[in-house]
């Protein structure tokens, strides 16, 4: 089957849910992919920030194959022994002491509002049930966390959306200040916005956001489901600040492209949930949290966080040499680690087009952002070559 009797099949069948690029990607391997027309692309999305081990690493196919043909799923009424083992090595290396596993990034984090709210509830007031979160941020598309979503333009068509939400800008200490009362039990935040533009706040912005939530009793809770899993040079992008959350969320890279989402707390916090409070069919199965297990031990193995952070540099500089030759293109250069948006004059999707026809696939982000993502296993030369497709994808856009 060719490339246009695929994208064929899929517009006749499929939902209408994203504009797809025209490719039909077949085949991986480490920081490259293959189209079904046998074209080669450095890939650059990481599938979302999703394979931080890159396509097709041996010790993830190990692991699939072994656990498929040995267990692919049982029930949580039962224990499961993967599932044990991936929470304990989160907990070992993070601030919290349980984790509730679930399937997706959207999962995690309605895991994370219901635990806040339920725990405000024990804590506090009845009506306790605020969730304060950022404009410009992106939590998911079930009802909630699309209303956490603080973008209006995620919410058309679907009101009348769930209460007890609020609003404040990004980045800004004062406004969370004046919209936290009596009825806040929580602020749900992102570490640096992804989907919003690669927004990274001021350094005292977490630590701000720590001292008012702690002042004003209620929780905070970060959503790491794209920097998370070494993505920004640590393991955790709190641990740039100082400081830690009572709640984490992640997703994306957890088991390198095999659906699972996890929600972190501290004993306190996660105390509130008792059997019977939420649950999941799927979430932590022994498929996933087998992969899991391999994935968050070949990310400490190989130190690819502390990698991340070197290469992250290196992009940034190759990027901002780009901003030299093109100041009339790029306006802004930024991030951390290899989670990198270029903030860019034209419209963005164009730049998107004219990498990927020479090689290199690339993400969008926010109105006018690129957003570059690679497996955290890409090397310098990759880089290099990366940036030079950029580099003639944007001499191409001034003809």
């Amino acid at each position: 089957m060719d490339t246009k009797q695929m994208i064929d099949m899929a517009d006749k069948h499929l939902m209408a849910f994203t504009k797809r690029q025209p490719v039909a990607l077949v085949r991986g391997e480490g920081s490259r992919v293959w189209d079904s027309d046998g074209k080669e692309y450095l890939d650059f999305t990481g599938g979302i920030s999703v394979t931080a081990l890159g396509h097709s690493h041996p010790k993830v196919v190990g692991t699939l194959r072994e656990q498929a043909a040995t267990l692919l799923h049982v029930s949580n009424i039962f224990h499961i022994p993967q599932q044990a083992q991936l929470a304990q090595l989160l907990c070992e290396h993070s601030f919290a002491d349980r984790v509730f596993f679930s399937n997706s990034g959207a999962e995690a984090n309605e895991t994370a509002i219901k635990l806040a709210r339920k725990w405000a509830k024990e804590h506090g007031a009845s009506d306790r049930g605020d969730i304060i979160s950022m404009r410009g941020g992106f939590h998911g598309r079930t009802l909630a966390t699309v209303t956490a979503t603080a973008q209006e333009k995620y919410h058309h068509g679907y009101e009348p959306l769930p209460g007890g939400f609020k609003y404040v800008a990004y980045n800004d200490l004062k406004a969370l200040e004046r919209a936290i009362d009596s009825r806040t039990a929580a602020v749900l935040v992102e570490p640096i916005q992804g989907e919003g533009g690669v927004i990274v706040p001021d350094d005292g912005y977490l630590p701000g956001l720590r001292k008012l939530c702690d002042e004003a009793g209620i929780l905070l809770v970060l959503d790491e489901i794209q920097t998370g899993m070494g993505r920004t040079g640590k393991l955790w992008a709190y641990e740039h600040s100082g400081v830690a959350p009572d709640i984490m969320t992640l997703a994306k890279a957890l088991a390198n492209g095999v659906p699972i989402g996890a929600t972190l707390a501290t004993e306190s916090v996660a105390s509130a949930f008792t059997p019977g409070s939420h649950g999941s069919t799927f979430g932590g199965n022994p498929l996933a949290t087998a992969v899991g297990v391999t994935v968050f031990g070949a990310l400490l193995e190989d130190k690819l966080p502390e990698r991340a952070g070197r290469m992250g540099k290196i992009l940034i500089q190759g990027l901002e040499s780009l901003r030299a030759k093109y100041p009339k293109a790029i306006k802004d250069v930024r991030g951390r680690g290899l989670l990198v948006g270029v903030d860019i004059v034209a419209p963005v999707g164009d730049l998107v087009t004219a990498c990927r026809e020479r090689g290199l696939l690339a993400l969008t982000a926010g109105d006018n952002a690129l957003r570059l993502a690679p497996a955290l296993i890409v090397s310098e030369k990759e880089i290099g070559e990366g940036c030079a497709i950029i580099d003639k994808a944007l001499e191409s856009l001034k003809q």
